[in-house]
Parts: C-alpha cells; sequence; structure tokens
C-alpha cells in the first residue's frame, strides 16, 4: 500500500479507524504508552493492549501478542525499540491489519518497507495522539 505522510491521509486513517491495538502499552500512568491509551480510549477507540508482561490496563484485557485479537485491528500501533519492530509488522501482516504505525522515534525502514509491500498503509515515526489532536481540534 502505501506510507502515509501527508496530514489528509493521516486524517482519512484516524477516520476509519475504530480498533487500535497498541503493542507495548504499559500499566503505569506516567509512561508515553499509557498516555497515549488513555487518550484514543476517551476519543472512542476501542483500545487492545498488547504487553505480554501485563494482565490488564485502564481496565482492558491485555493479550500477549497481536495474534491473540479477535476481530479486526484497524491500527496496529508499536511503541517498542526498533530493533524490535520486524517481528512485529509480520505480525500485524499476519493478523490482517489495516495499517501499521510506528511511534515517534520508532524508526525502522526495514519493518516499514516490509510492511507497506505486504499491503499495509505505514505511519512512521509519528505520534498517534500528537497527530490526532492536531488534525482534529477544530472538530
Amino acid at each position: 500500500m502505501s506510507r502515509l505522510t501527508t496530514d489528509e491521509q493521516i486524517k482519512s486513517l484516524l477516520k476509519e479507524s475504530k480498533r487500535i491495538a497498541i503493542v507495548g502499552l504499559s500499566n503505569k500512568p506516567d509512561r508515553d504508552s499509557y498516555k497515549v491509551a488513555e487518550y484514543l480510549n476517551n476519543q472512542g477507540y476501542e483500545v487492545i493492549p498488547v504487553n505480554p508482561t501485563i494482565d490488564e490496563v485502564l481496565g482492558k484485557k491485555a493479550v500477549g501478542s497481536l495474534k491473540e485479537i479477535e476481530g479486526q485491528v484497524d491500527i496496529v500501533d508499536v511503541f517498542r525499540r526498533p530493533d524490535q519492530v520486524m517481528p512485529i509488522a509480520e505480525e500485524a501482516v499476519q493478523i490482517g491489519a489495516k495499517a501499521i504505525w510506528f511511534q515517534l522515534e520508532v524508526v525502522n525502514e526495514e519493518a516499514a518497507n516490509f510492511a507497506s509491500e505486504k499491503g499495509l498503509k505505514v505511519v512512521m515515526d509519528k505520534c498517534i495522539k500528537i497527530e490526532h489532536k492536531r488534525l482534529f481540534k477544530s472538530e
């Protein structure tokens, strides 16, 4: 599919998406992943925590991997080190996710190219919360 780089592309993705799996979501309120999940939850998205080391976060049961999620996943939001994201991109493809979003400073060209070649929309090195707030602030 493609890399989403323009405001219009990113806004369209956020508008058409309902379920966001957050890989690496922490249950610690001071962590960025928690703040992002809380924000997305408050915006009406269904947030699915993906972290094998926690049971739940924000009242939602966590799953150990993307493969454990039932139903369609619109966006896989990745909070992991760049050297750890290739297996996540592969799993996102396997479960038929529509898009993969690599958070700020999560830059892995190989994983992004792989996901894009397999038909996923890709956003890299951007925060989904910052982008959502910026693109939807007037709505």
